[in-house]
């Protein structure tokens, strides 16, 4: 059976931003990839042509769906929570529905922010990582959601780190990665997954020297895994999988 990656994110343009290199890099290894996104992103502030925040939510779905295209994305899917207020949405509702999204898809990896924030430290960013890591132990317990499916214990969970920081913005605190991936022979996938973000043209604008100076490698933590084990440097995901 192919392997498979679960990507759960906050915003259109998380999936290519932040993770785009890895997603990327997974399809053309013959990885089947999955992306979960929980907003369309009409708080934004980069709101292109758009005339109220629904115009930009129809918008921005549109540039997801283009941009997971261009990642080789087999499944996307957008959610209708508020953007800018994760931090206020049911907890265990949420993470009942992520759980339900990993034991249907079944994947070997699951992928998703850091507790910090991201480079940005965007509230939602931490929510859905939160959420996410709830998600992928309740989705291996059969006490929790019983009612969602057979169990499915994913091999290994990664957050997001980052070797560098936004000008200009508060500085996380950092994460050790475990995973250096470099991303080099896929960039100009991401770059371009990016471009569809045509609401967005001002931030690919302003970031685009500093990730082609630093956009090289994403870096990933191994926070939990289905074994316990040493939590050692690795050179993909899917190492020894």
């Amino acid at each position: 059976m192919p392997l498979k990656l679960l990507l759960v994110v906050a915003h259109p343009d998380d999936e290519c931003f932040a993770f785009g290199g890895a997603l990327a890099l997974a399809a053309q290894q013959g990885v089947e990839t999955s992306v979960v996104c929980l907003t369309d992103g009409q708080a934004a502030t980069h709101r292109g042509s758009a005339q109220s925040a629904e115009d930009l939510g129809r918008m921005r779905r549109d540039e997801f769906a283009r941009s997971c295209a261009i990642l080789g994305v087999a499944h996307h899917e957008l959610l209708d929570y508020q953007d800018a207020q994760l931090e206020f949405a049911p907890f265990s509702d949420t993470a009942a529905k992520i759980t339900k999204r990993i034991r249907a898809f079944r994947p070997n990896v699951v992928l998703t922010f850091g507790l910090d924030g991201a480079l940005n430290t965007h509230p939602d960013h931490t929510m859905v990582s939160a959420i996410t890591q709830a998600a992928f132990h309740w989705a291996a317990s059969a006490k929790r959601y019983p009612h969602l499916g057979p169990i499915h214990h994913a091999d290994r969970l990664f957050v997001r780190s980052a070797s560098f920081y936004l000008p200009e913005r508060p500085a996380p605190m950092p994460i050790p990665w475990t995973l250096a991936l470099d991303i080099r022979s896929v960039q100009h996938l991401q770059l371009e997954a990016f471009r569809q973000h045509t609401s967005q043209a001002p931030l690919l604008e302003r970031t685009k020297d500093l990730f082609a100076e630093q956009g090289q490698f994403e870096h990933y933590t191994l926070v939990a895994t289905r074994t316990p084990q040493p939590a050692n440097q690795l050179t993909t995901m899917f190492e020894h999988l």
